[in-house]
């Protein structure tokens, strides 16, 4: 007969007395606080106070560790981080035991915003030390991503005036009502009435108001500032421009904006529409992300100069030098102003002028050109002309490899396809950190080694 092991409960020691011992040397938690500990925390700290007044606040590292733990495995719900930490080896080997709230951590996600935002220069920086960030050939796509709010939070500008002006004449006959009622105490202290969900909603109602209302005067600005512009030109030449003259814009009855996240837009997708974000991002070959920014634009033809410029600022800022060569791009990013907006010294676009997914071979391209290319070239035939050959196909094939590839790791894999904040400032700090934790995994894939606990000391001392 085998033997059974015995299940005894009432045993002391069901796990080792050390917290090193809870987990193997190459464990992720292990890798993420030796991460932290190489990170520049001093404006973290500086937020707290340091004159013995109030109460005293959980470490901010730990705090980090913990946040960078929890998006590393996709989870981002402040509650079910502290369950978590009450159920989880490592994340009791990271909180040594204790148990911060679920407020607890939300106020450091939201009080800390900026400083989240800026780790994906450090994971760079870390990236870079072991030779992980080579910029040769870069990828840049967009994905859409739910925002924290439903499409039937979606209401037209007369609608939320309608519901707006029927609030308002709500609580004024209510206020009007309770001062009738209560004028023989109006001197007495009475306790303040709570503030249920209709306050709250009231207020939501009133932020996408005050939204609207801030982009029909920026649409008046901008039609001043045309205006004027005009005149100078005409005053300045002498002569009347020709055309149609700019009209003053409009209130437009039918723009809807959502009351729950106003930043957000109704976006198309495969599947259909979501209330959400247009998240971008640069990667190298190595699907390390060098760039991520977040927009409520639904089309990517506006976003190619902007993300190879915030790549190029994160570069310079992560202390990296070396030039990029090539940038991959998709169709929806193939338009004749960015082409005519390219930096000729700058990198290279290599991106199709046309949809591939509408079953158009790239070697119509050649065959349309004919052998001999036309003297007066477009830059759209020039691109065509290039993707044709076979070194184009290759190099293109890449961007399946990488950009793709990453956000299937994010959005598949770690299941991060609806952000948990509201805003666009929120949101852009929570998708940056997001892709700083994609790098961080990176990176440990490529130094778990079986060499020890600190593998990310070695490459910084060796550089």
């Amino acid at each position: 007969m085998v033997g059974i092991l015995v299940c005894d409960r009432d045993q002391q020691y069901l796990m080792p007395p050390s917290l090193t011992d809870w987990l193997p040397e190459d464990h992720l938690a292990w890798f993420l606080l030796d991460v932290v500990d190489e990170l520049d925390l001093d404006e973290l700290y500086a937020a707290y106070r340091a004159d013995g007044w109030g109460r005293a606040a959980h470490d901010p590292s730990m705090m980090l560790a913990r946040l960078l733990y929890a998006y590393c495995l996709g989870e981002r719900s402040s509650r079910r981080i502290e369950q978590r930490c009450r159920h989880d080896i490592a994340f009791r080997v990271i909180t040594a035991n204790s148990v911060p709230d679920h407020a607890t951590i939300a106020r450091f996600r939201a009080r800390h915003e900026q400083t989240l935002q800026g780790l994906l220069v450090q994971s760079l920086r870390l990236c870079q030390a072991v030779g992980l960030v080579k910029v040769g050939v870069l990828a840049v796509d967009g994905t859409k991503i739910a925002a924290r709010a439903s499409m039937n939070a979606t209401r037209s500008r007369a609608r939320i005036e309608a519901e707006v002006a029927a609030m308002l004449a709500e609580a004024q006959a209510v206020d009007a009502a309770e001062d009738g009622q209560h004028a023989a105490e109006a001197g007495a202290d009475r306790p303040p009435m709570p503030c249920g969900g209709r306050a709250a909603r009231r207020g939501r109602l009133l932020a996408a108001k005050v939204q609207l209302e801030a982009e029909d005067q920026a649409a008046r600005d901008a039609y001043e500032r045309t205006v004027a512009e005009r005149a100078a030109r005409e005053a300045a030449t002498g002569r009347r421009i020709r055309g149609r003259k700019p009209r003053p814009p409009a209130p437009d009855p039918d723009r809807r904006v959502n009351t729950s996240d106003p930043d957000s837009r109704v976006m198309p997708t495969k599947g259909g529409w979501l209330q959400g974000y247009n998240a971008q991002i640069v990667t190298t070959l190595d699907q390390i992300i060098v760039a991520a920014e977040v927009t409520n634009l639904s089309n990517d033809q506006r976003l190619l100069h902007p993300m190879l410029a915030a790549a190029a600022h994160t570069l310079t800022t992560a202390g990296h030098v070396e030039p990029i060569g090539t940038v991959l791009a998709d169709a929806g990013y193939c338009t004749d102003a960015n082409l005519a907006a390219a930096d000729p010294n700058g990198p290279e676009l290599l991106m199709p002028p046309y949809n591939l997914r509408n079953r158009r071979d790239p070697d119509d391209a050649c065959e349309q050109l004919g052998n001999r290319a036309p003297k007066d070239q477009s830059a759209k035939q020039r691109l065509a002309q290039r993707l044709a050959t076979e070194h184009g196909k290759a190099l293109y094939r890449l961007r399946s490899q990488s950009v793709e590839a990453a956000f299937g790791q994010i959005k598949e894999a770690r299941g991060c396809r609806r952000f948990h904040r509201r805003g666009q400032s929120a949101v852009s700090s929570e998708w940056t950190f997001i892709c700083a934790t994609h790098n961080l995994l990176k990176l440990w894939r490529k130094t778990r080694t079986g060499r020890g606990r600190r593998p990310v000391a070695q490459p910084a001392a060796a550089a």
